[in-house]
């Protein structure tokens, strides 16, 4: 098997740490959720006490307009807010070099962490850079510029799984190591890819041809498969020969290309047997909602917004056998169209934490947001249960799923080649 060079392995006294987690958590100028920031608080504290110097960067939202490729730097993708916690959270003086602009040619802010006169350093979002997502000698030289601002690299950021200059060309010029989150995340994906059975896995998205690959992996792995979200009802669509209001031709032809490709297979899908239809997308308005049943459904039926799965699905017998017997779930699953329509979402989380012997592990941003907002209670006795985890990567996991391994990633395979 591959291994992972550590953290823990590299003499860091006194050392410029150039250190690339991910902070993607900001939205229009504030933090959304601290979780990912919390988690990758240990690397940055050991780094700390080894006497390194830290200099953090990750990459925050989406800063390039995709019609025009103009980057757009603004308080709205700015790293300021995740400083400002970070400063808080751990007691310490982190900067923002260069007051939050693109540019490393004035190395104040590095000058000053080398005198030790801050604690750290935190480089601007780096897709405010041209080079980070570039395929041309910008990416090189980006990752050169980043490299000559530090002696060692770690990488602790496993949900960037793609391959940019921050994530894995740097690794060519500096002796490069895992974080304690990112062989913490590999450690705990290997409890999905070699589940204990019965394996549950629930999986939503709003695009089928993005979760083919993913959901056919699943497939093979996993007892049981549950679909949700929109790929659900192009799944419904393509099955049973019906029309969903707002589910494109695209995303049907996908499904049934997946429910083909699948047929061996398909006895693994657990179908939501009651889903919610509504009139209207804007609320959740009771009287213009209504409960169906799968087993209804006739072949050139069309139907308003299926927008949820209706709660009372996981009070069926064969549900709660099923979950009740399962050894490991694996959750990347929003099942309703938030905020207004988290009745089913709700409900599938309680199921599955009334299961107290599986290993329950959570992915994904919108995953992780909805399981806080919707049971606090039972989220914040999750995060010091051994038998949940929440990865910080939902994308990243789907990836690694589908290739059947993290060492496949090239982030990953970089720091395993170094």
């Amino acid at each position: 098997m591959a291994r992972i060079p550590s953290v823990k392995e590299v003499d860091l006294k006194g050392k410029k740490v150039l250190i690339r987690i991910d902070h993607n958590v900001v939205k229009k100028g504030k933090i959304k959720d601290t979780y990912r920031i919390d988690a990758s608080l240990p690397t940055i504290k050991f780094v700390l006490k080894k006497g390194g110097k830290p200099i953090l960067m990750s990459h925050v939202g989406r800063p390039k307009n995709k019609n025009t490729g103009e980057i757009i730097v603004s308080e709205a993708t700015s790293v300021k807010p995740i400083v400002e916690y970070l400063n808080k959270k751990i007691g310490k003086t982190f900067k923002v070099a260069l007051n939050d602009k693109p540019d490393f040619k004035d190395k104040t802010a590095i000058e000053k962490l080398k005198e030790g006169e801050i604690d750290g350093v935190y480089l601007p979002n780096t897709r405010w850079f041209a080079g980070e997502e570039a395929k041309d000698e910008k990416a090189e030289g980006f990752a050169k510029e980043l490299a000559d601002l530090a002696d060692v690299f770690v990488n602790d950021a496993f949900g960037s799984w793609q391959p940019h200059a921050s994530t894995f060309l740097v690794t060519k010029y500096l002796p490069s190591f895992a974080g304690l989150l990112m062989i913490k995340e590999i450690d705990n994906l290997a409890k999905v890819l070699d589940a204990k059975r019965p394996f549950v896995a629930v999986v939503a998205g709003s695009k089928f041809d993005t979760k083919i690959g993913p959901l056919t992996a699943l497939l093979t792995k996993a007892d049981h498969l549950i679909i949700g979200g929109v790929i659900y009802n192009a799944y419904l669509c393509a099955k049973y020969d019906i029309r969903i209001e707002g589910i494109s031709e695209e995303d049907i032809q996908s499904a049934q290309s997946f429910i083909d490709s699948t047929r061996e297979f398909s006895h693994k899908i657990l179908e939501i047997p009651l889903v919610l239809e509504s009139d209207i997308l804007e609320k959740n308005d009771h009287g213009k909602t209504r409960i169906r049943k799968i087993a209804d459904f006739q072949p050139g039926m069309k139907l308003n917004y299926i927008l949820d799965a209706a709660p009372q699905a996981f009070e069926t017998e064969e549900i709660k056998k099923i979950f009740a017997d399962a050894e490991t779930f694996f959750v990347n699953a929003v099942m309703g169209f938030t905020p207004n329509f988290s009745a089913g979402s709700k409900a599938l989380y309680s199921l599955i934490n009334e299961n107290r012997k599986a290993n329950k592990l959570f992915g994904g941003g919108d995953t992780l947001q909805d399981f806080k907002l919707l049971l606090p209670q039972i989220h914040s006795a999750a995060l010091d249960d051994d038998k949940y985890y929440f990865f910080t990567g939902g994308g990243t996991i789907l990836k690694a799923i589908q290739e059947g391994t993290a060492f496949g990633l090239e982030p990953v395979k970089a720091l395993i080649e170094k």
